[in-house]
């Protein structure tokens, strides 16, 4: 399903697809503190040691960027010309035509609308391209700021996962949110 890699072209952002030489932009991204937590990848806010050396996470997106089964896209902002995250669709269902979605951007890519053009395009090309009928995601709680964009892009809440995620001695609901085809056409 995904074995063509497109570049495409927003007016903030270019999207191409994700080489091995971006390892070590991922590396700082995923390090970044606050994408640690809101990605639900650490159980506390405070710094955690890294399970991913640059070299693993060059093996590992060297792979993804040939692999069919999944799509990983590089944020790039037009005016630097610096990559600030990525955009991914993965766990393809080819009989539902559905597959999920995530994103990370990193600090210097946020509040400027990147994220969000990011997420429309890609979310466009999977539903008028690929031909895709449905994609997912889940949102923990403590990130308002990526569930308004997603509702901004059209996704809809359909279901709140109780008590989803341990963090900082509580528990943390996650949301379940999805976009159609018929959605956005």
């Amino acid at each position: 399903m995904f074995s063509h890699k497109p570049t495409l072209e927003g007016q903030l952002v270019r999207l191409r697809p994700i080489q091995g030489q971006d390892a070590e932009v991922i590396h700082r991204l995923i390090h970044d503190p606050e994408v640690a937590v809101l990605t639900g990848s650490v159980h506390t806010s405070a710094p955690q040691p890294s399970s991913w050396s640059v070299e693993a996470l060059r093996e590992t997106y060297q792979q993804w960027s040939t692999s069919d089964e999944r799509l990983v896209l590089a944020v790039i902002e037009r005016k630097t010309e610096t990559m600030v995250g990525e955009v991914v669709l993965n766990d393809w269902h080819e009989e539902n035509r559905s597959c999920g979605f995530r994103t990370l951007i990193g600090p210097e890519g946020r509040g400027k609308g990147l994220g969000t053009e990011a997420t429309r395009m890609i979310i466009r090309y999977g539903l008028q391209t690929l031909g895709l009928h449905r994609i997912s995601l889940e949102v923990y709680d403590f990130n308002p700021r990526a569930r308004h964009v997603y509702e901004k892009v059209g996704f809809t809440h359909e279901g709140t996962g109780r008590d989803a995620l341990w963090f900082e001695d509580r528990w943390v609901d996650v949301h379940y949110m999805s976009i159609l085809d018929t959605d956005i056409f």
